[in-house]
């Protein structure tokens, strides 16, 4: 059985710039504390990790672009060479719909390219090393989107369907070599991403006390993390149904920036 990782002490974040990649950071931040935080936008990410150190965690911070797969293996090999990682978090993704006119070969392309693929350039690395230590948690970042594909974001709701499947998959494969495997999946949280968003977001949860219920189950090694809890009944739930039941359902819904 894998042990759950209730006090890592070595814990890399992609993504960690702004959201919940961000509310991480300060969350696991404390003295004793190792965090490599990794984003595309240098100053805030420069600010999230000042904040982290005034909690007493040391801090590397690196620019680094998920969809870019030899640049994420090399600051995964340095951050885990300085200090052995023992909680992974692939949380960088972008968002985008169909709102103004649909969803463009070019946007549905980045959104995979970040989404999906830099979920596997964060976490093969990673597994290698964890998997050779016989030690490790790794986290990803999905939704509750993707347990049923949301006509006003094709993409989006694809690449995290993609990256909860793959959670977990990898998540058997990895039990036999000690290494924890937890699919993440949010409902709508306070972040730059859905402030984009035009219409009402059901039961919408600030980014710090998301970041709370994540650790806590990471702290557990939950195979999955799902909340908040009614929204993610009513996600699975339509998910499970036929679609030819929930397709006028689905039709009426806003479209996502």
């Amino acid at each position: 059985m894998v042990a759950a990782m209730d006090d890592p002490k070595s814990i890399l974040i992609t993504g960690a710039s702004s959201g919940i990649g961000a509310a991480l950071a300060q969350v696991y931040a404390a003295p004793g504390v190792k965090l490599a935080l990794g984003g595309r936008d240098a100053g805030r990410l420069g600010r999230v990790a000042a904040d982290c150190r005034t909690c007493g965690a040391v801090v590397g911070a690196a620019s680094v672009d998920v969809t870019d797969a030899e640049a994420t293996a090399r600051w995964i090999a340095a951050a885990d060479e300085a200090s052995p990682l023992d909680l992974v978090i692939a949380n960088a993704g972008i968002s985008g719909g169909t709102f103004g006119g649909g969803e463009s070969r070019e946007q549905a392309a980045a959104i995979l390219a970040t989404n999906v693929d830099g979920v596997i350039h964060t976490v093969h690395p990673a597994a290698e090393r964890m998997r050779t230590r016989k030690r490790g948690q790794i986290a990803i970042m999905s939704s509750l989107a993707g347990f049923r594909g949301m006509p006003g974001a094709p993409a989006y709701s694809a690449s995290k369907a993609a990256s909860r499947s793959y959670g977990e998959a990898l998540r058997g494969n990895l039990h036999r070599h000690n290494v924890g495997v937890t699919v993440i999946c949010p409902g709508f949280i306070r972040t730059p991403m859905t402030d984009a968003n035009g219409f009402r977001m059901p039961m919408l949860m600030e980014a710090d006390r998301a970041a709370r219920l994540i650790q806590r189950g990471l702290a557990r090694n939950r195979a999955r993390i799902a909340f908040p809890f009614r929204l993610y009944a009513l996600a699975w739930l339509l998910g499970a149904l036929p679609p030819s039941w929930t397709d006028p359902v689905f039709r009426r819904m806003p479209e996502k920036r």
